[in-house]
């Protein structure tokens, strides 16, 4: 029976979600995402503010209000010759049909007096899945889909002219649906494993501070902690009928950032953000590794009202290829069948093809009037592939290739 467990895990394949940074978004606002994702060392936009640094909304007078989203396009493809009734065939490659997402924002950010800035912002900071229903075989039919959605009530207050401390509450909430055909090793005894869509809620916190000299060199760090998620009935391991928990905690961050305007028109920013997913429930034992995300970017406005944005964003995988163990066991949590690491490596690439790495964006602004405005932005995450092999001669390989592109729009009054 151990050994049955153990070798079905070839077959559990379960995607969840993949964005850009791991499946975190590279950014949440046009402005930001055509710089690059930066937002956490000076301020790019008062709706990015509340995600990405709270601080930064004491940067901003009155009462802003933007709206948004994101078209996300993947272009996502999954190769394999994993069978359960023997020796492995050539391997198959295919082109999942999931190809289009869209992720939708909207802030306020509201001065309240000299000191004291109020804001709260609805953001779907991840938005994706795969599917690979009616393709061929090697791929397990699987199909996923997450919705993930922060709803962060934020609070920034204004020490002095230069700095400005903050605090911020998470409200999470996921939509996770997964499904794929599993069978028992060497036998044409299969099923479905999908439970269906599955609804929580979760919470966390974030701080941040911002320091602005004179409008002319910038600089901010911030803290958002783990947001720990279950998520119901949704995944059946072992064939019993039975529908299992899965637990999946958002890993905590730490980011710094930096930033200078030369002239008026024109600002330049970098930042840097460590991403803790081997130490969060779930992405640990699915052997995620931390990811440092490099984000560079700048504005230049040749007239006022027009701003012309460009950036870059670099986050190495977290999902590693190479030979992987075919008996090695890790328990996943809630689930009743351990996975190997080939079994993982499976789970991953296929399933969870989380693997983007260089990122190029392109943006604009146009001031409309001095209270209304409009901010476009283009991402293109370059191809990446990842491959991993068994390291007991079966031959078996898995392979997941992910590139991206992604436009952006939102609107923007201020008062």
């Amino acid at each position: 029976m151990k050994k049955f467990l153990l070798l079905s895990g070839l077959l559990s394949v379960a995607g969840l979600s993949f964005a850009t940074n791991g499946d975190n978004l590279i950014g949440v606002s046009p402005a930001s995402r055509g710089m690059g994702g930066i937002g956490v060392g000076m301020p790019v936009g008062p709706t990015d503010a509340i995600f990405r640094n709270p601080a930064w909304m004491s940067y901003y007078k009155g009462f802003n209000l933007s709206f948004g989203g994101i078209l996300f396009m993947p272009h996502v493809k999954g190769k394999s010759n994993v069978t359960p009734l023997g020796p492995a065939p050539s391997p198959v490659e295919e082109t999942s049909q999931a190809k289009t997402f869209v992720v939708p924002e909207v802030g306020i950010v509201h001065q309240i007096n000299d000191k004291l800035t109020f804001g709260i912002g609805a953001f779907g900071v991840s938005g994706m899945g795969v599917d690979y229903r009616n393709k061929n075989p090697l791929l397990a039919n699987m199909h996923t889909t997450l919705q993930f959605m922060r709803i962060i009530p934020a609070v920034a207050y204004k020490v002095n002219n230069a700095i400005s401390i903050s605090g911020a509450i998470h409200i999470a909430y996921g939509s996770l649906d997964m499904g794929a055909n599993m069978c028992q090793p060497f036998t044409t005894n299969c099923w479905n494993a999908g439970g269906g869509q599955s609804q929580t809620y979760g919470i966390g916190a974030q701080v941040g501070i911002a320091y602005d000299m004179n409008d002319f060199v910038f600089a901010g760090l911030t803290y958002q902690s783990p947001v720990s998620m279950t998520y119901k009935r949704v995944f059946d391991s072992n064939g019993d009928g039975r529908f299992e928990d899965l637990k999946l905690t958002q890993p905590q961050e730490f980011a710094f950032g930096v930033g200078v305007k030369p002239m008026q028109n024109l600002k330049v920013g970098l930042d840097i953000r460590w991403i803790n997913w081997k130490n969060a429930k779930g992405y640990k034992e699915f052997q995620w590794k931390d990811q440092w995300v490099i984000a560079l970017g700048g504005e230049y406005r040749p007239i006022p009202k027009l701003a012309l944005r460009a950036g870059y964003n670099y986050g190495k995988s977290p999902i590693r290829g190479g030979a992987k163990n075919l008996m090695n066991a890790n328990n996943i949590p809630n689930f009743a069948v351990p996975f190997s690491d080939f079994n993982v490596a499976f789970f991953n690439l296929i399933g969870f093809p989380a693997v983007a790495e260089q990122h190029i964006t392109l943006g604009l602004g146009y001031e409309f009037t001095k209270t209304f405005s409009v901010d476009l932005a283009y991402k293109h995450a370059f191809e990446k592939t990842v491959t991993a092999t068994d390291n007991m001669g079966f031959g078996f390989v898995v392979q997941g290739k992910n590139a991206q592109d992604a436009v952006s729009v939102g609107l923007n009054w201020k008062f």
